[in-house]
């Protein structure tokens, strides 16, 4: 399967990589920006094995899916053959209402 990170979510590991960056060192938003585009491009094998954002869920939401690096959550969608990664959050922070906003609207 082909791997898409829409907009949004490119966003969200620019802000990422630029906050390790400033608040602790280059090196180690490397070392994280490396990670997540490792375990993003990982979903073109088997991208139905991961569970349900429970957040989606519980609102009766199953067309998207999530992985983990740790504390980062990708929350992405499979559509026919191709993988649309939409989100990449701090799984630290509350989730809810961002997940529905963002991929509800």
């Amino acid at each position: 399967m082909k791997v898409y990170i829409v907009k949004d979510a490119e966003q969200d590991i620019v802000d990422i990589y630029d906050f390790i960056a400033l608040a602790d060192s280059i090196e180690k938003a490397e070392y994280v920006l490396k990670n997540i585009e490792e375990k993003c491009q990982s979903l073109s094998e088997c991208p139905d094995r991961d569970h349900f954002p429970p957040e989606l869920e519980r609102i009766g939401i199953f067309e998207y899916r999530e992985i983990h690096f740790k504390p980062y959550r990708i929350i992405y969608q499979v559509v026919a053959t191709k993988v649309y990664v939409h989100c990449v959050l701090d799984g630290r922070r509350e989730l809810q209402n961002l997940l529905a906003n963002r991929l509800l609207r």
